[in-house]
């Protein structure tokens, strides 16, 4: 697959990756990172699902709104919200892996045109195309 990249940004971590420091070389976004307390940290700091889950949110939903805009489907309205939940644990072919459900809510939009926007979504999303056969993504129009 060839990208013409338009855009390029770069992040950094320190530490001991899971339980230390990471940040945008910017110097615009610094976090402390720890793991939660479900996998024995103190979750007293974020964690990479956490940025995961915030960035594919973000990503998702601007990629329905360029859906709707650019295929005539419809408006996605203002007040819609992709909440991405992200989990992650052991796989059973060892390490760990994550999994992601992603909830689409659009107001006063007709179901059917909602979910063609989401269906449309995925196709547009870069997130959506570095996840799609790597790991579990279900989409719940809610």
């Amino acid at each position: 697959m060839s990208v013409d990249t338009k855009y390029w940004t770069e992040a950094w971590a320190t530490g001991g990756g899971r339980n230390g420091t990471a940040g945008l070389s910017d110097g615009k976004l610094t976090f402390t990172m720890t793991s939660p307390t479900e996998l024995g940290g103190s979750g007293k700091g974020h964690n990479p699902e956490e940025l995961f889950a915030s960035g594919y949110a973000a990503c998702y939903l601007g990629a329905m709104r360029f859906a709707a805009q650019n295929e005539k489907l419809g408006t996605v309205p203002e007040d819609a919200k992709v909440t991405a939940h992200v989990g992650i644990g052991p796989r059973d072919e060892g390490g760990f892996g994550i999994k992601v459900k992603l909830a689409v809510s659009m107001p006063g939009v007709e179901r059917d045109v909602a979910e063609k926007i989401a269906e449309r979504g995925h196709f547009i999303c870069p997130y959506s195309h570095a996840t799609k056969g790597n790991i579990q993504v279900e989409t719940e129009v809610v």
